[in-house]
Parts: structure tokens; sequence; C-alpha cells
């Protein structure tokens, strides 16, 4: 039986850097692939320092550069309900995974998983935190997560076709 819909949540630290770059990347993804109406894609951080706030500047200005608009997304954290709500909510890096699998109720543990699982090419476990480093950082994070999304959107139009 065909599933109606699914739901994907990006997770970093403060959902201002990683998360919303994987957010707005999956999000054109989807759009381009014609599944917006069938897919929910968020972000949010572990913590809710940078609520509300906008992307970071250097991640919206090297996202643009590559045709990502970020510029509506606001931060927000982890809430209990997006455990229910998404079928995946995958982590930046290892120390998010923790987080989430230690907050998880345990029927949800099976849908935390670390994001870089969906480009096992690319020999990388963790999105590396671009904000304390220079331009260079930003570009690499995209490389990163443009490769992710890509395995991720075949999982995800795997998961709609079962």
């Amino acid at each position: 039986m065909k599933k109606s819909g699914y739901g994907v949540l990006f997770v970093c630290t403060g959902n201002i850097c990683r998360s919303p770059t994987a957010d707005g990347v999956f999000r054109k993804m989807v759009a381009k692939a014609g599944l917006e109406e069938r897919v929910t894609v968020d972000s949010a951080g572990v913590s809710g320092w940078h609520a509300g706030e906008a992307p970071d500047q250097r991640t919206q200005a090297a996202a643009l550069g590559r045709g990502y608009d970020l510029k509506n997304l606001r931060a927000r954290a982890v809430h209990p309900d997006d455990y229910r709500k998404f079928d995946l909510l995958l982590a930046m890096d290892r120390g998010h995974e923790e987080t989430l699998l230690l907050n998880a109720p345990s029927a949800a543990r099976q849908r935390v998983r670390l994001f870089m699982s969906f480009a096992p090419q690319s020999n990388v476990q963790d999105v590396p935190d671009p904000y304390y480093g220079g331009p260079g950082g930003f570009e690499h994070v995209l490389d990163l997560i443009e490769a992710a999304c890509s395995g991720l959107l075949n999982h995800v139009r795997n998961q709609l076709e079962d």
C-alpha cells in the first residue's frame, strides 16, 4: 500500500547553520521531484538558543550562491510532538543523534538517524559545524548536504512507493 505522506526533520545545535541548509536543499529537491504535496520538510535545533532567528547570514549567502533561498526559515527547538509527527529525525552529527535518542519515546527511536547515512559514499558521519570557521566551511557543508539529500530523496521516494 502506498504511503500518502512523509515527514523529514533536520536537526543541528541551534538551527541556524546546518539544519536550515539541509531544510532548504531538500525542500528544493522535493519540489523539483514534484513531491511537495506529499513530503513535509522542517528543521530544528536540539537547543532553543536561536529560536525565532533567521539562518546565519553566511549560511544564507552560501546557500543562495547555489540557488537555495533560506530567508523565510526561522530557528526553533525540537518539540516532543516532532517524534510523532516526523517519519525521520535526521541528526547532523553524533552529538545531536545522542540528544535526540535520549529524548525520544521508545516507539520513535528507530526514526532517529544520522543524516550522512544517506551519503555512504562520502565516508563522513558528521556534518561539521561551520559557525566558527571561514566561508570554505559553509561550502563544504553544502557539498555534504547536497550529497546526503540526494540519497535521502531516493529513500523517501521508495518509502512513498511501498
